[in-house]
Formats: structure tokens, C-alpha cells, sequence
């Protein structure tokens, strides 16, 4: 089988020097490589040796060098359907955490957000908790975190927007709240977001969410629905987020992919991003840094 090792570092810091890529070919006896763009990220196709053999190669070689390892086949490696969580993938923060700061409360509900994406509580308890403590807080708060407290995460946008260009669709899907996730789609361009409802009444949050609640099983399920609505297989599929209520989309979609995620998502995804922006996800599919939309 064809293979394809990707080498990535983040844009800001590059990495991926050609004393590196040189040492990484001879180790992988490989002919040579494709520069995706000098400095960030490298291709190197090869064969007669084992996917899990090459990454372990290649995690030697580069050591504590702050770059990305991905080995995948050549073959259907460009994906026609991207699935995204938002809150600290396409996004830098927590939302519920930034509103929670508007109450002076946010140590508090932050403590619950971590235990939850680590997976060491159920999702959607712990959801209606944090939720039930922003009870009172003015709904024109939410304007005042987005304008103010929320930053995309670097290279969302020309993730999607390059992605788009070439035909795949693209879907935000996230256990916040649509608040959040209508603006967020709309700056990055994303086909459809979906989200939960904080609900509210007399112009405040009722501490309460809108039932049922869009948790993990949520996600994979709207990653299955949309391989059937556009007629793809979940080998055509790209499935990123950081936290437990990720896993079962990663797990489904052709190419699982962990964004600085938690150790037990990073375990359980085909690809960890550690280092790399979101453009990472572009490399992972052979895109070079010339065939990147910047708008």
C-alpha cells in the first residue's frame, strides 16, 4: 500500500527544517519529499513499512521538535465533509466558562466545563448545572462575550473556506449554545451550525437549556445523517474537536482528528494535532500552502 507520512509545525514557529525532513525520508527509505510549504509542513510517500511502524520512526526522529506526525494511505485522503466542535477548537474559549466570568462565577463553572470534557462526568448533567448558574445573567451579556471574549482559533477560517472551494461541506456542530454558534459559523463560513438553546425570559437567562440536550451522541449522529444526505461514505468524512462529547463523531469519521485535546480523545483519534494551527487539517489532506483560500 501507497503511504503518506505529513510533517506539520505551527506557521508561527516553523519546524519542519530540511535538515529534519532529510533525516525523515532516510527513515523511512523514502525517494524524497513534497514541501507543502517551506518550514511548516512535508510530505513524504513511501512503502514497505507498516503506518504504525512509520509514525513510531518518525516520533523517534523528531524528538521533542514541536511538530505533528501523520501517517495515512494516499487514497481517498482529501475528505468531501468536514464536522467541527467549536468551544476551544474553532474557537480559543469555553463560552459557557466566558459567560459565567460575567458573574464572577467562572473558576467555578470551569472546574465542571474541564471534569466534563475530560470525560469524568456525563455531558449533559453537567451541562443543566452550569447552565442553572447563569440564571439572571442579562441576555445582552452574550453580545458583550462575543464582541469581547471570543477569538477564533488561527486558521478556522481558511481551513473551511479551502475546504469549500473544493467541493466538501461543512458542518458545525457543538454542545454550546446556537447564541454562539450562529456567529461563529457566520465569520467562518461553515454550511450549517447546531447548538443548544439557552433559554431565557424578561430579556435573562432562566439557568435553564432547551431539551434534548445536542451532546456526543448528538454529534455522530448528525455526522451519519449528513454522509446520507450528500451521498458520501465515512471515508469521505473529517471529524475535529478537543473534548469527550467529540468522540463519537471522531470515532465514526473517516479521519478522526484530536485539536489539542484531552488525553483520552487524543488516545481514541487517528490523528492528535499538538502543535499545528487548524491549516494542519489542511496538510493532513495534501493541500499545499499555495491551494489555501485566504479570505
Amino acid at each position: 500500500m501507497s503511504l503518506v507520512a505529513t510533517l506539520v509545525s505551527t506557521p508561527t514557529a516553523p519546524a519542519v527544517t530540511a535538515d529534519l525532513v532529510r533525516t525523515a525520508v532516510e527513515c523511512l527509505g523514502a525517494d524524497g519529499s513534497s514541501i507543502l510549504n517551506p518550514g511548516v509542513a512535508a510530505d513524504i510517500s513511501f512503502a514497505g513499512v507498516e503506518a504504525a511502524t512509520a509514525g513510531t520512526r518518525l516520533r523517534d526522529v523528531i524528538g521533542d521538535a514541536p511538530v505533528d506526525v501523520f501517517v495515512q494511505a494516499h487514497a481517498r485522503r482529501r475528505k468531501r465533509l468536514l464536522i467541527a466542535d467549536m468551544d476551544s477548537t474553532m474557537i480559543r474559549q469555553e463560552c459557557i466558562d466566558e459567560l459565567a466570568a460575567e458573574l464572577g462565577l467562572k473558576d467555578q463553572i470551569s472546574a465542571i466545563t474541564e471534569r466534563a470534557m475530560r470525560g469524568e462526568t456525563e455531558f449533559e448533567p453537567a451541562l443543566r448545572e452550569r447552565v442553572g448558574l447563569l440564571a439572571g445573567l442579562p441576555v445582552s451579556a452574550i453580545g458583550s462575550v462575543l464582541s469581547n471574549r471570543i477569538q477564533l482559533m488561527p486558521g478556522g477560517r481558511t481551513l473551511v473556506q479551502t475546504m469549500k472551494a473544493n467541493g466538501a461541506y461543512c458542518a458545525l456542530v457543538s454542545g454550546g449554545f446556537t447564541h454562539f454558534t450562529s456567529a461563529v459559523s457566520a465569520m467562518i463560513g461553515f454550511d450549517e451550525n447546531q447548538a443548544n438553546t439557552l433559554l431565557e425570559a424578561d430579556g435573562k437567562l432562566t439557568g435553564k437549556v432547551g431539551e434534548p440536550i445536542l451532546g456526543r451522541d448528538a454529534k455522530r449522529a448528525r455526522l451519519e445523517e449528513l454522509v446520507s444526505e450528500q451521498g458520501l461514505d465515512f471515508e469521505d468524512t473529517l471529524a475535529v474537536g478537543d473534548g469527550a462529547n467529540d468522540l463519537a463523531m471522531i470515532e465514526r469519521a473517516g479521519a478522526g482528528v484530536a485539536y489539542r485535546a484531552k488525553p483520552a480523545v487524543a488516545a481514541a483519534a487517528d490523528f492528535r494535532i499538538d502543535h499545528g494551527d487548524l491549516t494542519a487539517l489542511l496538510y493532513l489532506q495534501g493541500y499545499a500552502e499555495s491551494d489555501f483560500v485566504l479570505s
